[in-house]
């Protein structure tokens, strides 16, 4: 479902709540991120014409929050709000108070609100607090707020009394302006997005192999060359010639400085930090279209107007000039960005050409280097020192790890957990944005029924599932976790609307889980609250996305009368399900899904959703495997990766067998560890057969087990070695693989324990492109007859 453009009334941000006149009649809160400790007490809050907002003590920045709320809700209600310097709060008020002892308490962020007795008090130790107070008044206000309502007394809010603080530090969002420029209206627009869900971070990807985007006035070649390319919109991103001689770039654009000081002010207003990207070494051909001699060919090159990979053009490392340049251009974005961090990519740095240019090679030998990798955590220390003499940190995307890390460097990890896990142990800072949770320019929902996106898929309820911290990681190595961000790369992002479609929900998914604590995070909670937040869309004709139309299964076992229940949903709001259990393909006419299934045998089970009469994706297929061990407790002995949990410590005994597909939810992975858990029968049971079934893929590193060991016990103590299954499928099989390790003793065997080993191969073998690293295996059901 597509909705184009939104207005938020001048830049207003206001998140305001749509709460039907029956939820807010009955005092019902639905506020995201979900505060950590909220009670709703009776009774009500009303406003009138002679509202006043009060302020605590002559703190500029809190003056003008202060000034801020009164001219937004001016907007809103066409209603003037007086602003006042007060010592305390007073009927028919809303009174922002600062309290320095809070810090202790809830940090710089975090705020106390309290609504009742005919007024409103939030409080905070620092004016961010009390912004992020502002942004939970917003929701809590009706929806069709307006003079006309005020004036009648129909104004008014829930009584609270609420303590929130966020979980992380950082919260951020990041969009690339390289591959499609977008206006500073826009710009503006996206920061309100992260305001009003209490992110704190815009992360503002600047320049790339297709655009230049910054006024640098030192190299004014930058925007009048580098910031445009020939026209190639009309043709498949990964399918556009380079430009041909007498074609004229015509595609493209630039923020002048005084564009960006606008808009960092604007940020600032609203408490959002601002980091620019500006990359280096290597998505860098842009700059050669302007300064070929940076290059290590001194080609002069056209800017790309499409894909470009191999990136294989990058800046230089043996010449003086292209480090005389990156300071150049550093000095003159540190002056203008006041963010304590300058992001420099570092990613994707191809080192073709470094290998083969006389500068880098004779560079490599006199700082006597180790190669190519070294000769980037060179590059990288050196701008890493330039940027400590203008006052800022450097952060990059995980690849600067290659080589060695430089001293005091940020890691941003985005190819998974694994580089943040190394950069956290080295002592280092990091951000965590792996693709399978955090890239919002992946699909959302079925391709076929969406709009083109770049690949992979990432439906919301993955991205409400993503936890920054990885287990591997001890209390003292976890504290370098800073948090996480949405990142939002555009190369089939060509519209500000459609931006919006592919942000908006998942990162209000996302802003839930950076600032609500990890206990209060519930899925089914969030979904519901959701639904409220989508009227609020509405109102404000936001263009979001209804999430996944795909057809979620999961299941339950009731031990009091030994009943085996699928329940289903989808992300979307309002369908309606059909199902199938006899192979056919399900539609209107197929059974209709009320509360639940009860499966009393083995079923292929086929459900699709439809909304309005429409059917939303394709029918999910869904393999269900009855046996003993249903519903049975399953204890780890070691960590399954949360990249690859499925259904966590239940995954392996909820009946659900996984498809070919490694992605599709019912895999657990486990990385360079065994599998080894024990299924507790709680009883003595009678078995006849155990089968455990594991997946190869390995092209995506996944490989099969060497073997598989299996034990019993009585007491889930002691236990006793029962067999050793092995397996002779070639690693190098092509495509995915499945297999089932079985096990079918002579005899029944009683025992109230099974413990399960399966032995990870450890690392990929020499032949495969992950030679040395970390391989996978994923199990997906015990199987107990």
């Amino acid at each position: 479902m597509n909705r184009f453009f939104f207005c938020i009334f001048s830049g207003l941000f206001l998140f305001l709540s749509a709460c039907t006149t029956e939820k807010q009649e009955k005092g019902e809160v639905d506020i995201i991120p979900v505060p950590v400790e909220l009670k709703v007490n009776a009774g009500f809050v009303s406003f009138d014409t002679r509202t006043v907002i009060l302020y605590s003590d002559g703190n500029e920045q809190l003056a003008k929050t202060a000034a801020f709320l009164s001219s937004q809700l001016n907007i809103l209600t066409g209603l003037p709000f007086k602003v006042e310097k007060a010592n305390a709060a007073k009927k028919n008020s809303i009174f922002l108070k600062l309290d320095q002892s809070l810090n202790l308490e809830l940090g710089k962020e975090g705020y106390l609100f309290h609504s009742g007795d005919r007024k409103i008090e939030i409080t905070s130790a620092t004016p961010a607090g009390i912004f992020y107070g502002i942004q939970t008044l917003y929701q809590l206000l009706p929806v069709d707020i307006s003079s006309e309502n005020a004036q009648k007394g129909t104004w008014k809010i829930p009584s609270v009394e609420i303590t929130d603080y966020p979980r992380f530090s950082w919260r951020g969002m990041h969009l690339d302006v390289s591959r499609h420029f977008f206006p500073v209206d826009f710009v503006k627009k996206y920061i309100d997005l992260i305001a009003m869900h209490k992110m704190n971070i815009f992360h503002w990807h600047l320049t790339d192999d297709n655009g230049w985007r910054i006024e640098i006035r030192q190299y004014p070649l930058l925007t009048e060359v580098s910031a445009w390319h020939v026209d190639r919109e009309s043709l498949p991103w990964d399918q556009r010639p380079l430009q041909q001689p007498g074609e004229q770039s015509t595609y493209g654009g630039f923020y002048t400085q005084d564009q960006i000081k606008e808009v960092i002010q604007y940020a600032a207003e609203r408490y959002v930090t601002i980091i620019p990207e500006i990359e280096m070494p290597g998505h860098s051909s842009e700059v050669f279209a302007a300064y070929p001699e940076l290059s290590c060919r001194g080609e002069k090159l056209t800017v790309q107007p499409g894909s470009y990979w191999p990136n294989v053009d990058i800046l230089c490392a043996g010449k003086e000039e292209t480090f005389i340049f990156i300071e150049n251009v550093l000095k003159e974005v540190s002056g203008l960005f006041p963010s304590e961090y300058i992001h420099i990519g570092g990613d994707e740095a191809d080192k073709t050409r470094w290998r083969a240019c006389p500068n880098c090679q004779a560079r490599i030998k006199k700082e006597q280097l180790s190669g190519e990798d070294e000769l980037q955590s060179y590059f990288i220390r050196r701008v890493e020192k330039m940027l400590t003499g203008m006052g800022k940190k450097l952060i990059g995307w995980d690849e600067i790890l290659e080589g060695g890390l430089a001293p005091e460097a940020t890691v941003m990890s985005w190819r998974g957990y694994e580089g943040g896990i190394e950069a956290a142990r080295m002592g280092h800072d990091v951000i965590m944005c792996p693709t399978n949770y955090c890239y919002f320019d992946y699909y959302q929902a079925d391709p076929e029924f969406q709009p083109e996106a770049i690949g992979g898929l990432v439906p919301l309820k993955k991205v409400y599932s993503f936890n920054p911290v990885p287990a591997e990681l001890n209390a003292e190595e976890a504290r370098h976790i800073l948090g996480g961000q949405g990142n939002l790369w555009t190369e089939y992002i060509q519209a500000p609307e459609k931006a919006e479609y592919m942000a908006i929900p998942r990162m209000t998914a996302l802003a839930e889980v950076l600032w609500s604590p990890e206990k209060n995070l519930d899925w089914s909670s969030f979904r519901s609250r959701l639904q409220t937040q989508f009227e609020r869309f509405e109102k404000m004709n936001v263009n979001y996305c209804e999430g996944s139309g795909k057809v979620g299964i999961y299941t339950r076992f009731n031990p009091a009368d030994r009943t085996f229940s699928i329940h289903l949903e989808t992300e979307t709001p309002s369908t309606e399900i059909f199902y199938t259990t006899n192979g056919d393909e399900p539609g209107q006419n197929s059974n209709r899904y009320q509360d639940s299934i009860i499966i009393k045998q083995k079923t292929t089970l086929k459900a699709v959703a439809f909304k309005d009469g429409k059917k939303l994706e394709k029918p999910a297929v869904y393999d269900v495997a009855m046996h003993t061990g249903i519903g049975k407790k399953m204890i780890y002995n070691g960590n399954y990766s949360e990249r690859y949990r499925a259904g966590g410590d239940h995954a392996l005994s909820d009946g659900l067998k996984g498809s070919l597909n490694f992605n599709d939810g019912m895999w657990q992975g486990f990385n360079g560890n065994n599998l080894d858990a024990v299924m507790e029968l709680g009883e003595e049971a009678e078995v006849h057969s155990i089968a455990a079934s594991f997946l190869q893929d390995q092209k995506k590193w996944i490989f099969l087990p060497v073997e598989v060991v299996l034990y019993v016990s009585d007491d889930g103590i002691n236990f006793t070695k029962l067999t050793v299954i092995s397996q002779n499928i070639p690693q190098k099989t092509e495509g995915p693989v499945f297999h089932s390790f079985e096990f079918n003793p002579d005899q029944p065997l009683k025992s109230k324990f099974i413990r399960i080993e399966a032995i990870n191969p450890g690392k990929c073998p020499p032949w495969h492109e992950g030679n040395g690293q970390k391989c996978w295996i994923f199990a997906d059901e015990i199987v107990i007859n």
